[in-house]
């Protein structure tokens, strides 16, 4: 009986109209979650104005989703390890899409901030999801641009919450860009038609049919029998309880590490989209030269995203983040110093490409480090566990801005993180993640010619 590692079939294969529908899908569903997570810091000013809230009051129906996602990445990571990953992504899409409207109607903070943590439940859970869907699909060749690519879109869904808002707020009140949240539910049944499940998951459950769909559709051109059996590889089988295996097979010190990796890098981008242009305008600038400050912040994330991506699939991603994580802490740095204003533009689009776009590659990285099974799972608790560095950001710099310390003091804190993110990334062994071992068997198969790369 011939069997086929689909594991192996997935990387091998050259990109076709099958990938191009998965990364169309991802991205859609990214878009789709980066207008949720920013469509409330674009009606705030408008929400705080007709409830009548305080600043601080304001601060906390802003972080209440921050607060579901940590909690949505954890837990609705693991979901699909158990479900599927097409309901998982679905159940996802509905809770923010249907919540998010459901906050357009709220009239107090409260009931308000209990909409948004539910909302932010499926935009947590969503990304670990996706970035498996992103990182088991596509060719190994390009895994890391068409994982990075694909998360552009939250810069995307930011400019849509912003453009609507200019468009709808003033007219129809803030409630109009939460209700219009709520189309994407639309999408689910396309999302269950369309999309592919998991491999692992497909051959745990013997769906032999609709996993003989999917493969022809990565290889179009092969030739199935019908007594081709399909298999993973036996560190790609579920079993056991998913988060203890995050810390099996040597992999222990990573985890941990890819962790403070994403405390420090959600840390670093979360205390420069919140205060970011209020620095910068205590710096001395204008509110309008801030607000500019804040573009070039995002224009370089979307740099680095790509760039990153193109980089580690040329170069060791591992190294590649590293230098990104330090680069990083070392701009931030620089942002302190005297320069013409030309030039600070570009310092702080180095610093988006170091901090938002580093963060995305480090999200492509850990996809690629857990094998199939737990990949959902290890990116789910990584998000979870750095989402807390997103919490804690805005009210550290807070506290450090009320003490109305040297302003130099408030990058230096911020530039530290970029530096222990790269201490931990570098201490990631690269040796035990999947990719590293794919590439070992890859080399051990092309030593040992006589044997059969179909059989195991």
């Amino acid at each position: 009986m011939h069997r086929i590692d689909v594991h192996k079939l997935a990387d091998e294969a050259t990109f076709n109209r099958f990938h191009a529908r998965v990364l169309a899908w991802c991205l859609l569903i990214i878009v789709i979650d980066g207008y949720d997570i920013a469509v409330a810091g674009a009606a705030l000013p408008a929400i705080m104005q007709q409830m009548g809230v305080t600043a601080g009051t304001a601060g906390f129906m802003a972080s209440s989703a921050l607060f579901g996602m940590m909690f949505g990445a954890i837990f609705l990571g693991a979901l699909s390890d158990r479900i599927g990953r097409r309901w998982t992504i679905s159940i996802c899409v509905f809770l923010f899409s249907v919540f998010t409207a459901a906050a357009g109607f709220m009239n107090d903070p409260v009931s308000f901030s209990v909409m948004r943590f539910i909302a932010g439940l499926g935009i947590g859970g969503v990304m670990p999801n996706i970035v498996a869907q992103m990182t088991e699909y596509s060719p190994k060749k390009v895994r890391s641009l068409m994982t990075t690519a694909m998360f552009s879109g939250y810069a995307l869904g930011g400019i849509l919450a912003a453009l609507l808002g200019k468009q709808l707020i003033g007219d129809y009140g803030w409630q109009a860009v939460f209700i219009a949240a709520g189309a994407p539910v639309l999408l689910i049944p396309f999302i269950l038609k369309s999309m592919p499940e998991s491999l692992p998951y497909l051959i745990a459950h013997h769906d032999d049919s609709h996993l003989r769909e999917v493969v022809r559709r990565i290889q179009p051109g092969i030739r199935l029998e019908a007594h081709e059996e399909f298999l993973v590889p036996a560190k790609d089988r579920a079993a056991g309880a998913p988060v203890a295996r995050l810390f099996q097979d040597g992999r222990g010190l990573s985890t941990v590490m890819f962790w403070i990796a994403f405390f420090t890098g959600l840390f670093m981008i979360y205390a420069l989209s919140s205060w970011l242009t209020k620095l910068m305008a205590m710096s001395g600038y204008s509110l309008g030269s801030a607000l500019s400050f804040v573009i070039a912040l995002n224009v370089g994330a979307m740099a680095g995203a790509i760039g990153g991506g193109w980089l580690a699939d040329r170069f060791h991603i591992k190294w590649v983040l590293v230098a990104m994580y330090a680069l990083g802490g070392v701009f931030l740095y620089a942002m302190t110093l005297k320069m013409p204003t030309e030039l600070l533009y570009l310092v702080i689009a180095a610093v988006g490409a170091c901090s938002t776009g580093a963060q995305i590659v480090a999200y492509a990285y850990c996809g690629q480090y857990y094998p199939m099974a737990i990949r959902s799972t290890g990116i789910g608790m990584a998000a979870g566990v750095g989402r807390s560095g997103a919490i804690v950001a805005p009210l550290l710099i807070g506290q450090i801005v009320a003490l109305k310390l040297p302003l130099e003091q408030n990058f230096l804190v911020i530039g530290a993180a970029g530096i222990v993110g790269a201490i931990a990334l570098a201490f990631i062994d690269h040796g035990r993640s999947a990719s590293a071992q794919e590439t070992d068997a890859a080399l051990d198969a092309a030593a040992a010619p006589q044997a059969s790369p179909a059989r195991v």
